[in-house]
């Protein structure tokens, strides 16, 4: 175990690699002990900010924890120690703002011993310890509470979770061994690899606690002074906590090759951290608690020092600041009120559009379609979807009436002369569009935003033969609306600011995170998708089998295999876009005729589905291709794609369809799920070399999402 004299040392030496630390301080307080009548030492983590920067444990941080610790260790009247953090927030884990100064593994290796010596402080205590789940407990700042003796979670909690393996991390100051051994390697594989892994999911409270993860649960108006209390009574013996011992028999085990399916399942083997931390996990078993903390910090400091966490970390700092403030946005001063909305269509992706400004917006929606009919089908599914959410307990009474009061349907244009947004979500064709907007506009104020959801057409064209052709934007969502976040607002020609101000202010009200992107054909999102599904489509026009071919990326652990992403979004859909991509940029994007015969002949896609869920490729679909006699292998195949998406990336900087190419990353992170291990696809592409050969240059300066130079 790290000596005292070794843990100050690594203490100043980390700290001096991290200036830029927002300290968490560690407040200590004695109380009475209720019920035991003894001193208590309350340790209460706070940086002094408010709920939107949360506590985080960098070097300077764990020391003063460390001395905090001390500190009450070295008193005799000292009968129990509780640790709690700042309201609402016990901590968000470790800095990962300082994880990228790191230049070595010997500096890795320290920041995984500092945690685990300060932690195990806790655990070996001579006292009772008590950590206190007040609110958010993520990573470190969970595993600071497994490392106490005894744990209280608040009810209210909103988020509790190891989700470093959705970083490119592992619980790696006790996690990985302090949890299995406390609820059972299946309850744990669930939190560790199958939560983080399943888009970062989070743990309530009263989840955290059936877990097992906490011996008792207090509601959280008064949770910090029933936790006191319950621990006093724990220190006087009145109360006993029993915990079921797991079982280390074959569920162990069993419990392991669930997790490898899932990681299998969701990473195809790309991503390295929850391969390691099944590893630990499986340690666990048997491992002492000295031995497994030694490997936690190799384990970690073999992943800090990876390419594919710095491509982690460079995607999260995106997601979690870049998104929040797009790029080349005007004054948001400039943003007009938006009190009643207008949606043109009633199909199902006007009908989504319909629900989510009525449940964000909270204001007078309107529907139109081309009869009554439609109309009302459009109106019957925003008011079902209403009705499922009331019936799961996310909409009240009062809620659930206020807002099916406020949607209205009509198939007059005249209806949408109060409404300050409209947006049109009808048949994707350019003349049909232009229709639209001529007509609206007939009817509408002068200032009245006109969006479109186009995916692939001239939002310039659209608006070239209105009066006022600087109110209109692209506005473009991606499927499933409620659950993709990004948004795609096109500047047009002669958009002018206040009208992307307000389109930009109306994104973020709704949630979605706004990338701002030139009027281009499919933007970027679907120009990359179609570039890459044009690639794959040629290989198997020229011969490629198409299983072959549907595999070829599976090395990437992208969320879904091309002919999957094909089926899911329609193959109508996908020849339309790559129709209009080929009429705009030629050969780049060539039109299969394996893709046409796909859609004459009406099939959902290359695959049908086995009774059990698997994808084969049925004869009838198969005779439908005709295809040459120069097959691909999978590492040609996905060496031609990823060749083609660097050009194609190349090309849309040059354009400045976007204004960075930490933009494009941003679009394929937020509206395709492409991995954070892969930084988007602007890191992989210059750590595989793939940009400097096809463009002759790196897209990122060096280190800025990978390992120093």
């Amino acid at each position: 175990m790290t000596t005292p004299e070794r843990l100050n040392e690594l203490i100043e030496t980390a700290s001096a690699l991290t200036e830029g630390e927002v300290v968490t301080h560690a407040y200590s307080r004695d109380f009475v002990l209720p019920h035991a009548g003894r001193t208590g030492v309350l340790i209460t983590l706070d940086n002094g900010r408010d709920h939107t920067r949360p506590n985080t444990l960098g070097p300077r941080s764990l020391g003063e924890l460390n001395a905090a610790i001390d500190a009450a260790l070295a008193r005799d009247d000292v009968a129990a120690i509780a640790v709690t953090g700042k309201p609402f927030i016990l901590a968000a884990g470790a800095d990962l703002s300082q994880l990228g100064a790191l230049a070595n593994r010997d500096q890795a290796v320290a920041i995984a011993e500092i945690g685990h010596a300060v932690y195990d402080k806790l655990h070996t205590s001579k006292v009772p310890t008590f950590g206190l789940i007040n609110g958010l407990a993520l990573g470190g700042g969970l595993e600071l509470p497994l490392h106490c003796q005894y744990r209280t979670v608040s009810a209210a909690a909103p988020a509790i979770a190891l989700p470093e393996c959705f970083l490119g991390l592992l619980p790696g100051w006790g996690g990985a061994y302090l949890l299995p051994n406390l609820i059972g390697a299946d309850r744990a594989v669930t939190v560790i690899i199958e939560n983080a892994l399943n888009q970062n999911r989070m743990l309530k409270g009263p989840q955290a606690f059936q877990l097992g993860i906490a011996d008792a649960i207090f509601e959280g108006a008064d949770f910090l002074e029933r936790s006191l209390d319950w621990a006093g009574q724990v220190v006087a013996g009145t109360i006993t906590v029993d915990r079921p011992e797991p079982d280390r028999g074959e569920a162990w085990d069993a419990a392991v090759a669930r997790g490898k399916a899932i990681a299998d399942l969701k990473t195809s083997g790309a991503a390295p951290a929850p391969y390691r931390a099944l590893e630990l996990i499986a340690a666990a078993k048997t491992a002492d608690r000295e031995a497994a903390y030694t490997a936690e910090n190799e384990a970690l400091a073999d992943l800090i020092m990876s390419e594919e966490l710095r491509s982690s970390l460079y995607a999260f700092d995106l997601v979690q600041k870049r998104a929040k403030k797009p790029a080349g946005a005007p004054d948001k001063e400039l943003a007009r009120p938006v009190t009643k909305v207008g949606i043109v269509g009633a199909g199902l992706m006007a009908s989504q559009l319909a629900l989510l400004f009525l449940r964000r917006l909270q204001v007078p929606v309107v529907i139109t379609d081309l009869d009554q009919e439609r109309v009302d089908r459009g109106l019957g599914y925003v008011t079902a979807e209403i009705d499922k959410l009331a019936g799961r307990g996310r909409l009240s009474p009062d809620e659930t009436n206020r807002l099916k009061a406020l949607i209205t349907g009509t198939t007059e244009r005249s209806d949408f002369a109060d409404c300050d947004f409209v947006i049109e979500a009808v048949f994707e064709e350019l003349e049909v569009k232009k229709q639209v907007f001529g007509e609206l506009e007939q009817h509408v104020s002068e200032t009245c935003l006109l969006a479109t959801n186009t995916s692939s057409l001239s939002v310039s064209e659209m608006a070239a033969d209105l009066a006022h052709p600087e109110r209109v934007v692209g506005f473009h969502f991606f499927n499933p609306v409620a659950v993709l976040p990004l948004l795609e607002v096109a500047k047009a020609e002669k958009t002018d600011d206040a009208t992307l101000a307000t389109a930009l202010a109306v994104a973020k009200t709704l949630k979605k995170n706004a990338v701002l992107v030139a009027d281009e054909t499919a933007f970027v999102v679907n120009r990359l998708l179609l570039r890459l599904m044009s690639v794959i489509d040629a290989a198997v026009d020229e011969g490629t089998p198409l299983e072959v071919a549907d595999r070829a990326l599976r090395p990437l652990g992208l969320p879904m295999s091309p002919f999957v992403l094909a089926q899911l979004v329609g193959p109508a859909v996908v020849l339309h876009v790559n129709q209009s991509l080929h009429d705009r940029f030629g050969d780049r994007f060539p039109v299969s005729e394996n893709l046409r015969a796909l859609v004459a002949a009406k099939r959902p896609g290359v695959y049908d589905w086995t009774a059990d869920g698997k994808p084969y490729v049925a004869e009838t679909t198969r005779a439908l291709f005709t295809v040459g006699d120069r097959p691909s292998t999978e590492d040609q195949l996905r060496e031609r794609v990823l060749a083609a998406l660097a050009e194609e990336i190349g090309l849309m900087l040059s354009e400045q369809v976007v204004a960075a190419p930490m933009d494009i990353d941003l679009c394929l992170i937020l509206g395709a799920g492409w991995p954070f291990h892969l930084g988007g696809v602007v890191p992989y592409l210059d750590r595989e070399g793939i940009s400097e050969k096809v463009l002759g240059r790196r897209l990122l300066p060096a280190g800025a999402a990978s390992l120093p130079q």
